[in-house]
C-alpha cells in the first residue's frame, strides 16, 4: 500500500463498493492514518477511504466519517494523539462503507452517538449482513447544529447528488467545510446513480456549497488533499463542461459507445483515475 498513489489507494477503497473482505484481508495493514491541523479546533485524518474531519477540544471529539472497520483502531490511535478526550459524536456524510465502516467500533467501544441523514440509516439497515451497531442513532431530514469546543458546527443535507443521503459539514468559526463525497479533488467524481445520486443534482449541490464560502474557506474534500474555493470552482467547471459536452453529443444522436470511443476533450484526461476512468465518467454523464 505504501507505494500506491493516492488515486490507486482510493480506487481500492472507494465508495463501499469494495468491502474490506472484498479487498482482501490484510490489505489495510500498511495504511497509516495521519492527522494534520486545519484551523481552530479542526483537524483532518487521512488513511484509506474518505477523509475524516475532527473537532477536538475540552468538550470532546466530534468526527465526520470514519473510513473502514479494519482501520478503526488506527483511527482511534490517531485521534488520541490529537486529544485524550472522549469521541462523543460521529457524523456520516453518506452511507458508503469507506465513510461508515467504523461506526460500530465508535458506537460500541467509544460510546459515540452517530448522526446522519435519515436515508443513510435506511440504506445501511438494508445492506447485506447489516450490523445494528453501525446504524446512526440520530437522523434528520434537513440538518442539525452542534455547539462544542467553542465553535458552531452546521450539518445540512443536499438532495440527490452523490447519493440520496448526502450531508456537508461547515465549521463556522474557523471557516472549514467538509464536503463528504461532494468533492473529489482534481478527479472525476463517483455519482452513485443506483442510490439516488444524479449529475444535475451533484452540480446543484456543489453550486450551493460554493455559494456559502469565500476565498478564505479551507475545504476538506471527501477524497484528495486539502483544498480551497478555487479548487472547488475548478471541479465544478469540469463537471459542467463535460456534462454539457456529453449531453450535446447525445442530443445530436451520438450513441453512448461511440462517445466513449471518441473520448472527452484532451484537457480532461488528467482527471481520470482507476475507479472513475474516462469511460466510466462518460457513461455516467450520458445517463
Amino acid at each position: 500500500m505504501k507505494n500506491l498513489s493516492l488515486k490507486a489507494l482510493f480506487a481500492l477503497s472507494i465508495g463501499g463498493l469494495l468491502s474490506a473482505s472484498a479487498i482482501g484481508q490484510g490489505r489495510f495493514d500498511d495504511v497509516e492514518v495521519k492527522s494534520e491541523p486545519v484551523a481552530g479546533a479542526v483537524h483532518m485524518l487521512v488513511g484509506a477511504g474518505g477523509n475524516i474531519g475532527v473537532s477536538a477540544g475540552a468538550d470532546g471529539l466530534l468526527i465526520v466519517d470514519d473510513q473502514y472497520a479494519d482501520l478503526a483502531e488506527k483511527i482511534a490511535a490517531s485521534l488520541a494523539d490529537i486529544s485524550k478526550e472522549q469521541t462523543r459524536y460521529v457524523i456520516n456524510t453518506h452511507f458508503h462503507g469507506d465513510h461508515t465502516g467504523s461506526n460500530a467500533f465508535f458506537k460500541t467501544h467509544k460510546k459515540a452517538t452517530i448522526f446522519a441523514h435519515e436515508n443513510v440509516r435506511v440504506r445501511l439497515a438494508a445492506g447485506e449482513d447489516a450490523d445494528p451497531a453501525s446504524l446512526p442513532v440520530v437522523t434528520y431530514e434537513k440538518g442539525v447544529k452542534f455547539h462544542m469546543n467553542g465553535e458552531t458546527i452546521h450539518v445540512f443535507h443536499l438532495a440527490n447528488a452523490h447519493t440520496d443521503g448526502d450531508s456537508a459539514v461547515w465549521f463556522e468559526e474557523p471557516d472549514v467545510l467538509h464536503t463528504g463525497d461532494l468533492f473529489f479533488k482534481d478527479w472525476f467524481p463517483f455519482v452513485d446513480l443506483n442510490s439516488g445520486g444524479s449529475v444535475p443534482g451533484y452540480i446543484s449541490a456543489v453550486e450551493s456549497l460554493l455559494g456559502m464560502i469565500d476565498n478564505d474557506t479551507k475545504i476538506i474534500p471527501g477524497h484528495g488533499a486539502m483544498a480551497n474555493k478555487a479548487d472547488y470552482e475548478r471541479f465544478l467547471n469540469m463537471m459542467k463542461e463535460t456534462y454539457a459536452y456529453v449531453q450535446a453529443k447525445k442530443a445530436a444522436g451520438m450513441s453512448e459507445d461511440d462517445l466513449v470511443a471518441a473520448g472527452l476533450e484532451e484537457k480532461w484526461k488528467s482527471w481520470a483515475w482507476r475507479f472513475i476512468t474516462e469511460e466510466r465518467w462518460i457513461r455516467t454523464l450520458y445517463k
